[in-house]
């Protein structure tokens, strides 16, 4: 029997966006999946160190949300490769970021999609804000 749901919110700036849960009938979390593929501008910065501030910015983020729907812990999962990352060449970028819910309630709502979107969005535009990296396409060609 299958319990978890996905829902797909499309894009936005070029990043595939949706949320889901494991398990909608005992709703603990909600996960946020980000992903797209990422290339270069130039080679002069130090990508782990980027990456740690880039997952210390998304978490602070999250942290200050403002919902009585989720606690303020959360898991950043920010998955790139570094070492195969080159100028001219593409490489993919997932972001996984899990959402400790305070009560139970429809993942489906609009409300809810409403604050999904818009903490995405804040992310791609504050967080994500790089572009000597983080240069979005929605394929890798």
């Amino acid at each position: 029997m299958k319990t978890g749901k996905f829902i797909t919110l499309g894009y936005y700036d070029n990043v595939k966006i949706g949320y889901g849960t494991v398990d909608y009938k005992n709703l603990k979390t909600i996960y946020v999946k980000l992903n797209s593929w990422v290339e270069p501008e130039d080679m002069d910065d130090e990508f782990n160190e980027l990456l740690s501030k880039t997952k210390r910015k998304i978490k602070l983020r999250i942290y200050d949300l403002k919902s009585d729907l989720f606690k303020r812990e959360s898991i950043v999962d920010l998955d790139v490769r570094t070492k195969g990352i080159k100028l001219g060449k593409k490489s993919f970028i997932n972001l996984e970021i899990t959402l400790f819910t305070q009560k139970h309630f429809d993942i489906r709502t609009k409300e809810l999609k409403n604050i999904i979107k818009t903490l995405v969005e804040d992310i791609i535009n504050s967080d994500l804000d790089n572009k000597n990296l983080f240069n979005f396409s929605k394929n890798k060609k």
